[in-house]
């Protein structure tokens, strides 16, 4: 049978192409290299509160069960992290836990770990390229109980303001994403006084927002912000101003030992704790499985949040 030219072309095409993707050795992502290595973990920085966390509950999981973990710090340096990862990634260990200092420069160690067959868990920050698990709180939620809480709870007509975290970071445009939606989106008659369009996480940024806001505004009804740290500042700014009742309402998020023990107080209102023991229960049920050699499915792997009031912060006290 004769072959007209233009296929002649497209068949030497196909096979100049099957023979480039051979050549190239190819991925071994989805695959499990070594699932009897150690269980490598990549801090961004020295450990403390939620990192900590999940740094310890996955370690003692590991201890129990006799598999060696080593962990190392990035001491903020995102630099000094891709080279940790990229060493890693030469020891042949099972997986590698993420946690990033910078989601964008870590892609290379991540993209060196999926040739060489070594699965990623990433989580509490975010990782911009290559293939990963993301292990996560649902940060939405978090937003979606702070708007849920304050449109059951907040009167006719009430005025509100929003302190943000650090509007680069994904949980940041989550949480208010989530606020938004349960909230103003439900409750026409509540007003946004004012929103920040970012914030440093800190005490110091709620005391100094909501310090302008009491000259700018007579009537705040409901404050929420994107951690605790910042509620509670801003809530000790309108003590220092008294304009402080116990009707206004105060949300944050984290948890933190002074949120709840201002929940306890009567004073703040509402926290939103990220669910540690959740993440890490997932995190260590998929490098179980990757020690039977199945690698975790790549994408997000949502752990839903917890909401904390008067009524139940005992039992996270």
């Amino acid at each position: 049978m004769l072959v007209s030219s233009s296929k002649k072309v497209m068949l030497l095409f196909l096979a100049l192409l099957m023979m480039l993707v051979s050549g190239c050795g190819g991925s071994d992502v989805g695959k499990v290299s070594y699932p009897d290595g150690k269980i490598a973990w990549a801090a961004h920085s020295a450990l403390s509160g939620v990192p900590k966390e999940l740094h310890d509950g996955v370690q003692a999981k590991a201890a129990a069960d006799g598999i060696q973990f080593e962990a190392q710090n990035a001491g903020d340096n995102a630099n000094l992290q891709l080279d940790q990862v990229k060493q890693m990634v030469d020891e042949k260990p099972s997986a590698i836990v993420l946690l990033a200092m910078n989601g964008d420069s870590i892609i290379p160690a991540v993209e060196k770990a999926n040739e060489a067959g070594v699965p990623v868990i990433a989580t509490n920050r975010d990782v911009n390229g290559g293939i990963f698990t993301n292990v996560i709180n649902d940060e939405k939620q978090a937003g979606q109980i702070q708007g849920a809480y304050m449109a059951a709870h907040l009167p006719q007509n009430a005025k509100v303001v929003y302190l943000s975290g650090e509007m680069s970071i994904s949980a940041s445009q989550l949480r208010w994403e989530g606020f938004k939606e349960a909230l103003l989106d439900k409750r026409p008659d509540v007003q946004l006084l004012a929103k920040t369009s970012t914030g440093d996480w800190t005490y110091a940024n709620g005391v100094k927002n909501m310090t302008l806001w009491m000259q700018m505004f007579p009537q705040i009804d409901g404050v929420a912000a994107g951690n605790d740290k910042m509620a509670l500042g801003a809530l000790q700014a309108m003590k220092a101003a008294g304009r402080y009742n116990p009707n206004v309402i105060f949300c944050g998020v984290d948890a933190d030992a002074d949120a709840l023990a201002s929940i306890e107080a009567g004073e703040m209102t509402l926290t939103v704790k990220q669910n540690v023991d959740g993440i890490v229960e997932a995190i260590y049920a998929m490098i179980k499985d990757i020690r039977q050699g199945k690698a975790p499915e790549p994408g997000d792997n949502l752990v839903p949040m917890i909401e904390v009031t008067k009524a139940n912060v005992a039992k996270y006290k």
